[in-house]
């Protein structure tokens, strides 16, 4: 009898993971096999009022978290309750969200998109494209820093808030840190501007005040991050990893107080400018 060999593009068997995660093999001597849980993705289609708008990978959590967090983040609606419904919706590997909108802001949407609509085959023109990279944004008003007894132990406290990360690794996290020094959100995705958007949908569905405390970022802090964080209406953003010299001025422009929070030193204050700056 000839045995068959698993083609893994076709074969659901050599795809499925195990029920303690899928099997690997250690390239040395010993091959020692065992398994691992890994981080989930998914694609995720959005679609406002009927109209398709973007296919996002995501993890598949807090998905509600990030439809609100993202049509808020990407200006697609000008405040939560512009969002009327969102029906989720799955078929294997993927998920669509059918998102509806209030009028004014899907024909300000539809705006936009004819606007973006590229002419020739180089799609957008250059001047457009910068606009989206660089948008207008309100300046917040002035907020205090966080206390620094907030920030003691809190790479520590949040590897005991991330779940997910603690079982597969490969997550990262936006949290939010209130008044009292507390984690009281955390959500976890495969994406950086995704864990963002999840969290900022959390604090509106929630009706929390993004300014009675500050937000977490577990990753690399860059320009999209301050966007999201200033069209949020944070006071504060703390980033594990340190920012880019964009990410400096446009905090300091936008009022946006940007810590950097090192492994091994005190946390360093960005934003506002230190008075010798």
């Amino acid at each position: 009898m000839s045995r068959r060999t698993a083609d893994p593009l076709t074969d659901d068997r050599a795809a499925a993971p195990a029920p303690d995660g899928y099997a690997y093999v250690e390239l040395d001597e010993t091959a020692h096999h065992g398994h691992a849980v890994l981080a989930e993705e998914c694609a995720l289609a959005i679609a406002y009022n009927g109209v398709a708008h973007a296919v996002m990978m995501v993890s598949p959590s807090a998905l509600e978290d990030f439809v609100v967090g993202f049509s808020l983040t990407s200006a697609v609606v000008a405040a939560a309750e512009d969002i009327y419904d969102i029906q989720l919706k799955r078929a294997g590997e993927a998920f669509s969200a059918e998102v509806q909108i209030a009028s004014r802001a899907f024909w300000a949407l539809k705006q936009q998109r004819r606007n973006l609509a590229g002419t020739s085959g180089c799609g957008l023109c250059g001047v457009e494209a910068l606009e989206q990279a660089l948008p207008q944004l309100d300046t917040l008003s002035v907020n205090p820093l966080p206390p620094a007894a907030h920030l003691a132990d809190l790479r520590t406290r949040i590897g005991q808030v991330q779940k997910l990360a603690r079982q597969s690794g490969a997550l990262h996290a936006a949290l939010f840190v209130d008044e009292s020094g507390e984690i009281v959100l955390c959500r976890e995705d495969i994406g950086r501007h995704n864990a963002l958007d999840k969290l900022i949908g959390a604090l509106n569905r929630e009706n929390r005040d993004a300014r009675r405390g500050f937000a977490v970022v577990t990753s690399r802090c860059s320009l999209e991050l301050i966007h999201k964080a200033v069209r949020a209406g944070f006071a504060s953003l703390v980033s594990l990893s340190a920012p880019t010299d964009l990410c400096v001025r446009w905090a300091r422009r936008h009022r946006l107080n940007l810590i950097h929070l090192p492994h091994h030193s005190p946390p360093r204050v960005y934003s506002p400018a230190p008075d010798y700056a």
